[in-house]
């Protein structure tokens, strides 16, 4: 599986983006596809995620400004960003979770990232 983010860029305060998440490869194994977010000395935090059967859920701080959504017609997930605040200022990855059966028949779960993408809100 390989994963390619775009999207981010400058925005305002109250401004939006929109991030996109270009997957390939063995897309039939995915799972979940996540977007996480890294600001400068912090930790990698989810922020969104959407499940193969469509459920999604939200971290408190983007809940009502963040929309998670899925194109399957051009595998890709996308991250709408809303009323952006400078707090949402970071460094965006994709990240998708899969499950295969190797040869004896048993589940294997493994996780792939996309290169990151930044979002810088600023006036």
């Amino acid at each position: 599986v390989q994963l390619q983010a775009s999207g981010g860029g400058l925005a305002q305060p109250g401004g939006s983006l929109r991030l996109s998440c270009a997957m390939s490869g063995s897309i039939f194994t995915i799972r979940t596809v996540g977007w996480y977010r890294q600001a400068p000395g912090k930790q990698r935090d989810l922020v969104a995620a959407i499940t193969s059967g469509g459920s999604t859920n939200y971290a408190d701080s983007v809940k009502g400004r963040f929309t998670i959504s899925r194109d399957n017609a051009k595998n890709t997930v996308y991250l709408q960003m809303n009323t952006l605040k400078p707090e949402d200022t970071a460094v965006y990855y994709c990240r998708a979770d899969s499950v295969y059966y190797n040869a004896r028949d048993e589940p294997v779960a493994e996780a792939y990232w996309g290169k990151g993408t930044q979002v810088t809100v600023s006036s």
